[in-house]
């Protein structure tokens, strides 16, 4: 119980702290005066001391209580804090100085010493007290029932500090911080708030500090860190170390309001550094369109929609089928964003009527189209329905949007749209095509418009509906067995925050009929990623939990690919958008084969649905499919 009690020791009173302050700054005042006497073998009137001690009390009492040096809570005593007193003993200084104008004969440079003296032991006495204080309250806190396990912040930068002295200060005392540790060999044998900071290069050394003191947990600050020692990650993960991120939460006037510290997910370890757009340029874009997303409610749509309403479009239509997620992201943006004006619509971007009568009646300026069915091996047992969602719908949006004279068309695409093995992969291609074409038969003047057409095309998000990572934290959760379809099969991974930034960012950067592809970082090995996740959740692989491996889904592949290699890319403005100019497609011809592929989708004919798109798209090689025999004919 008193451990408890010690670690909520409340402030002390204002009124003590003015006392002691003032009769430090008394003793000071009396000692310089009797020290300097003594030193020259002066005689001391004793009424002249007693004046001299009574002048000081009130002076001091007065000065203190004008500087209010007892105001700051000591324990989190900052500089401007401590300048106080330092105003304080100035005017004490200045005040005697004139006291000694006043009464003596002649002011010289006894009378100075004295008052320069008394200036600095002042000063000195008054923010040691307070050092004392701080100092005698942490040791109090370490030495009298701490339970909190150790732990060490990661790196020296101003947050890096700003973290440790808020656990230092936080009640709860969830953490014990016994110091900091870097790579930096310049901080090596520093110490920050009274902590070491630890130097470390090798494993060994790593290893050896870890271990003896008993580390249980390591805070970082922000994912730049997390992402920049991979040993430390490494080896943390496999000693079942619990690794914390604290990154400063944000107001709306982009002030830090207050830490909060989390458990580091998979995410952390695999999204990249933060993504930089240029805001000023989307927020002069948008601030005066109205805005359409097709498949609003879906993962990568409500993330759209959800950074479009921080740039206050003039009005954002959200359009998607789902009646109950559509309502559920409809009340989310209301509530974070009341002042926007938000209009949700139901509608099937299947029904080219319902797009046109929406188009026409709000009028958007851009329309994103992100509404796609995307499941892999779903879309293998369904390929009519694949081809109903992913072409005709878009097929539907982008006449609609030449029809309507909408400024912009930017098609959320994949990178499975690249040598497509699958259904879903075939569908986007197919897709992408047919918006290259309509945008290429504007541009050279066959076709009536003004649409600007952008394709931005990326690899797997993480948390998107279908992700694996949700799969594997559930089935974690169950005990296992973590289930990967192939040992080698590798996926680039991103964020779905990350890849709504770059939608965005390239909306911006094209001119007309481009594809831009997304820096997706290294690849990631799926097997890997499984062990990291079970080990993230304080579990040992293939002996807590069990990876199964089951093959590999119909229409899957070991990787996925992001450009054709008749595709060059040229950089952009932005240093992870990638411009790809495309295989030029003949309009007319491609329109009436999605003529005859959607005829076929639509009665159901599977085989024949994927016969077409075949025909359409030679570069469609089922694999792991039943659909591979037709590639053999």
């Amino acid at each position: 119980m008193l451990g408890l009690k010690t670690t909520h020791i409340g402030f002390l009173s204002r009124y003590v702290i003015w006392i002691v302050d003032s009769l430090l700054s008394v003793f000071s005042t009396y000692f310089c005066f009797l020290f300097f006497h003594y030193l020259l073998e002066l005689e001391i009137a004793t009424r002249q001391s007693l004046q001299l001690l009574l002048l000081a009390i009130v002076v001091s009492f007065l000065l203190t209580w004008m500087c209010q040096t007892y105001r700051g809570i000591i324990r989190h005593a900052t500089l401007a804090e401590l300048m106080r007193i330092v105003y304080a003993m100035l005017l004490k200084a200045g005040f005697w100085l004139c006291v000694a104008y006043g009464t003596q004969e002649y002011v010289g440079l006894f009378i100075y010493s004295q008052v320069i003296a008394d200036f600095i032991c002042s000063v000195f006495l008054l923010m040691f007290s307070r050092t004392l204080i701080v100092s005698f309250y942490y040791n109090l806190l370490r030495k009298i029932g701490n339970t909190a396990p150790n732990t060490l912040v990661y790196g020296t930068s101003e947050a890096a500090i700003s973290l440790a002295n808020y656990l230092r200060n936080d009640k709860e005392n969830a953490y014990h911080v016994i110091g900091f540790i870097t790579r930096d060999k310049q901080m090596k044998g520093s110490r920050i708030l009274g902590c070491s900071v630890y130097y470390i290069r090798k494993q060994e050394e790593l290893s050896h500090l870890l271990e003896t003191n008993h580390i249980k947990y390591i805070l970082f600050t922000n994912n730049a860190d997390l992402h920049a020692d991979e040993d430390l990650l490494s080896y943390s993960i496999e000693k079942q170390i619990t690794l914390r991120i604290a990154p400063l939460m944000e107001g709306e006037d982009g002030l830090s309001k207050r830490i909060q510290l989390r458990e580091v997910q998979i995410e952390d370890l695999l999204g990249r550094d933060e993504i930089k757009i240029n805001l000023s340029n989307i927020r002069k874009e948008l601030s005066t369109r109205t805005i359409m997303v097709t498949g609003a409610a879906g993962s990568i749509g409500s993330e759209l929609c959800r950074q479009l309403c921080k740039f206050n479009p003039k009005q954002l239509v959200l359009f998607d089928f789902s009646e109950t997620a559509t309502y559920q992201i409809d009340m989310e943006l209301r509530k974070k964003f009341p002042n926007n004006r938000i209009l949700s619509v139901i509608g099937d971007v299947r029904n080219k009527q319902r797009v046109e009568s929406q188009v026409k009646q709000y009028r958007p300026d851009i329309i994103f189209h992100a509404a796609a069915y995307k499941h892999v091996p779903l879309m293998e047992e369904y390929p009519c329905e694949a081809v109903r969602a992913n072409v005709l719908g878009t097929q539907n949006v982008a006449d609609v949007a030449v029809d309507c004279g909408v400024e912009k068309f930017i098609m959320i695409s994949t990178d499975k749209a690249v040598h497509p093995s699958s259904v879903m992969g075939a569908t986007k291609h197919i897709a992408e095509m047919y918006v290259q074409s309509l945008g290429n038969k504007i541009k050279s003047g066959g076709l009536k418009g003004k649409t600007c057409f952008i394709t931005t095309r990326f690899g797997n998000v993480l948390g998107s509906n279908g992700s694996v990572i949700p799969l594997f934290r559930q089935q974690i959760l169950e005990g296992g067995p973590v289930t990967v379809t192939h040992p080698d099969i590798i996926r680039y991974f991103m964020t779905i925050p990350e890849a709504c930034r770059l939608v965005l960012e390239a909306a911006f950067l094209g001119t007309g009929n481009d594809i831009f592809i997304f820096d997706m970082g290294k690849p990631v090995k799926i097997a890997d990623l499984a062990r990291q996740m079970i080990r993230l959740s304080g579990l040992h692989p293939d002996e807590d939990i069990k990876i199964e491996y089951t093959g590999l889904r119909p229409g899957e592949k070991l990787y996925e690919e992001l450009l054709y290699k008749k595709e060059d890319t040229t950089s952009t403005d932005n240093s992870k958008i990638f411009r790809a100019k495309s295989i030029e497609v003949d309009y007319d011809k491609m329109k009436e084969r999605i003529g005859k592929l959607i005829e076929i989708a639509c009665t159901d004919n599977k085989e024949e649905t994927v016969r077409m798109m075949k025909t359409i798209a030679p570069d469609y090689v089922s694999q792991h499919s039943v659909y591979e025999k037709l590639d053999t004919i």
